[in-house]
């Protein structure tokens, strides 16, 4: 369940906001102080955070940066009724999510915190990658595979060009990304990352490139695209496979020109950043299928880094097995496990298509259900069986055809999901429905991503 903190000094707009939010299924905690809202910040999760800037005990831009010291990776949607250019930069540089204007719109509302939970959960998942892959600032792993990589990281770094690193869901193209940045001469400037697969085709556009005021229904001020905070940095598109027509073309032309125009506006603004490209896709057939622009693939393509399957470097499984025995032995406050060889090596031979995301995952699960200070091999031949349910055991569980199907249906889906990284969009292509649909049944079955 996605929950969500509220803090405005006003208890009319607490009550509204909770009321929109949990009709749509949140879990919704508000107040009207500020330092009580930092109290329950720092003692509960919370997906994303809607913070006013004018209370008085002290000003939403202080609890702004005191949230963002508590976790960096959380997403604070400023709401103000002062909405100004000044506001919403300022918002914007100590690292608010995005900025809203008094009287909130309820539909522009859920737009902005469906993207703010959904990016505070990929956040939650590339730490995790991070903690997995890095070890003293390097990353691990003694494959051929992995030293290539880092071999080509030391290379680009130094250098402008841009590069594309493609590679399947959960391999770690992000991190890899940010470790070309932090060897680079830009690594005092900003790392903005731009998750293309999780905003909407319609809002795309006003992410990487701003507003203007009325640009749009909903454009309620100005707002800063990526292009623009990301100056004299490193921007970062993930899954730029997914990127609308649209929006490709606008990004060839900022590449090409170094110039970009906020949507709604006329005004050239100029841009220097270093640009990193990520996909899970295949661009060449994307190409052949109208969806991707062949010349935007030549601009990204200048240095290519492919990051392999896990099920192809095998040999790093022992060493990212161990980094995660400790991490989450220390999270649940419990003895550091080990693996035998004999369960190492039946890691070793599983498919692993969620790569090392869902390797972290089964090893979390292994430690948890499990209970030993040695994971045997029969251990982990339990745990894999234990991942499959039969159509007999799900005929004994349905008391109808219906209620069979159903079942059916959403363990289909749930698979489908996790095959795709969680990726809506794609999950809705592949299943051939409307993403609405899609969340439709996700809401209806009550299908959440932390299963």
């Amino acid at each position: 369940m996605k929950s969500v903190l509220v803090i405005d000094d006003e208890l009319q707009i607490c009550e509204s906001i909770n009321m929109i939010l949990e009709y749509e299924g949140y879990t919704v905690d508000s107040t009207t102080s500020a330092n009580e809202g930092l109290e329950k910040f720092s003692s509960k999760e919370f997906s994303a955070v809607l913070l006013d800037i004018q209370m008085p005990e002290m000003n939403g831009f202080e609890v702004l940066k005191k949230l963002k010291e508590q976790k960096p990776a959380g997403s604070v949607i400023i709401i103000s009724a002062h909405g100004s250019v000044e506001n919403a930069i300022k918002a914007t540089r100590l690292g608010a999510f995005d900025f809203l204007e008094k009287p909130i719109d309820r539909d522009k509302l859920l737009i902005s915190v469906r993207n703010a939970t959904e990016t505070a959960s990929l956040k939650e998942e590339n730490e995790v990658i991070k903690k997995v892959w890095v070890g003293d600032g390097e990353i691990l792993g003694k494959s051929k595979a992995i030293q290539n990589i880092l071999q080509m990281i030391d290379k680009v770094a130094p250098l402008d060009t841009r590069v594309l690193i493609t590679g399947e869901n959960g391999t770690g193209k992000e991190l890899v990304a940010r470790a070309i940045h932090n060897k680079s001469e830009r690594k005092d400037k900003q790392f903005v990352e731009v998750n293309c697969a999780a905003i909407p085709n319609e809002l795309i556009e006003s992410e990487l490139f701003g507003h203007e005021k009325g640009s749009f229904t909903g454009a309620v001020q100005q707002r800063i695209g990526r292009f623009e905070i990301a100056n004299k940095g490193t921007l970062f598109l993930d899954e730029v496979g997914d990127m609308s027509h649209q929006a490709q073309a606008k990004v060839l032309r900022a590449i090409e020109d170094g110039k970009i125009e906020r949507v709604g506006g006329g005004k050239k603004i100029d841009v220097d950043v270093r640009l990193i490209a990520a996909t899970n896709k295949n661009l060449k057939e994307e190409i052949e299928k109208g969806n991707f622009r062949e010349d935007l693939l030549h601009r990204l393509n200048v240095i290519p880094i492919v990051v392999p399957p896990l099920r192809e470097r095998t040999e790093d499984i022992p060493i990212l097995v161990d980094r995660f025995t400790t991490d989450i032995s220390i999270k649940h406050k419990k003895p550091v496990v080990k693996f035998s060889d004999d369960a190492i090596r039946i890691l070793q031979n599983q498919s692993w298509t969620g790569n090392v995301r869902e390797l972290r995952n089964i090893v979390e699960r292994i430690i948890i259900i499990v209970g030993k200070k040695e994971i045997s091999a029969k251990d982990i031949d339990f745990m894999f069986a234990g991942n499959q349910q039969s159509v007999d055991e799900l005929v004994d569980m349905s008391n109808s055809f219906q209620e069979f199907k159903e079942k059916a249906e959403r363990i289909f889906i749930l698979k489908q999901l996790r095959a795709n990284d969680w990726n809506i969009s794609k999950t809705a292509e592949i299943l051939e429905i409307q993403r609405s649909h899609l969340y439709n049944k996700m809401k209806k079955y009550e299908i959440e991503k932390d299963e």
